[in-house]
């Protein structure tokens, strides 16, 4: 199992630490929105950062890429179809991260929908899918349609149901909240939802969930049963005929949901 720590950076973001299993001093770091809270947990550790993954162009993903490349001399891989911000490895659907000296190597996914060149890296039972999906929930769509968001959901569930989950956010007990709205009689979100705000009380993170959990939990990944299609149904006053449109019906849903 990998050794992966959050950081914390801006007011909910985590940048996902990966110590490598080849060379215990060394570090990969996923998403790097600011550089400073990187530095900071390199120094205490005595780390050395050698690479960077990055799932998606938005800045509070990107930041902190250029100045950290620059510092440590750290290799960059990222999406190929998005603007970055230093020069990169540029990556595609079915490439691999091979960093064979430092015992690593994640399968490239492409999962547009948030954006349109998002990818995620799974490897190690870990999967780091930016802001694709979330613990009970999932990201908006800044460019893609619904019909993409949910082949990207649907290709990340099908991966084993013992897949840690790296998102980037701290977006887990509103998410929950949200799907309690949505199926409230499903034991299994009432359950969660009072474990993740016990553990927000206390600032803990939430982080990762496990898929076979999400797929209990998480109404993005349950478009397609009966309970989930009545509610987006009841709320959007009309008859959602396919998965896609129970999806856009519950994304929008969410979008107002305070």
């Amino acid at each position: 199992m990998l050794e992966v720590s959050p950081v914390r950076a801006f007011s909910d973001n985590y940048i996902w630490l990966i110590r490598a299993p080849g060379q215990p001093d060394a570090a990969v770091v996923v998403d790097p929105g600011q550089a400073r809270p990187v530095d900071e947990v390199l120094e205490e550790l005595g780390l050395r950062l050698l690479a960077i993954l990055v799932t998606h162009y938005h800045p509070d993903h990107v930041g902190g890429v250029a100045e950290l490349a620059a510092n440590h001399g750290a290799r960059v891989f990222g999406p190929a179809r998005e603007r970055l911000p230093c020069e990169a490895q540029l990556l595609d659907d079915g490439d691999h991260v091979r960093l064979a000296e430092l015992g690593l190597d994640f399968l490239v996914m492409a999962i547009p929908g948030h954006t349109l060149g998002h990818i995620a890296y799974y490897g190690h039972g870990a999967l780091f899918c930016g802001d694709t999906l979330f613990s009970g929930g999932c990201g908006r769509m800044f460019e893609g349609t619904p019909a993409q968001m949910l082949d990207s959901l649907d290709r990340i569930a099908a991966l084993p149901d013992e897949t840690r989950i790296y998102c980037a956010h701290e977006y887990t007990l509103g998410n929950l909240r949200f799907a309690a709205s949505v199926e409230p009689g499903n034991a299994d979100v009432i359950d969660a939802l009072e474990a993740t705000r016990a553990l927000r009380e206390r600032d803990a993170i939430t982080l990762p969930s496990e898929l076979g959990r999400e797929r209990g939990i998480n109404p993005f990944l349950r478009c397609r049963l009966p309970s989930v299609r009545s509610a987006a149904e009841a709320h959007a006053g009309r008859t959602l005929a396919q998965p896609s449109e129970v999806f856009a019906a519950v994304r929008s849903w969410k979008d107002g949901f305070r």
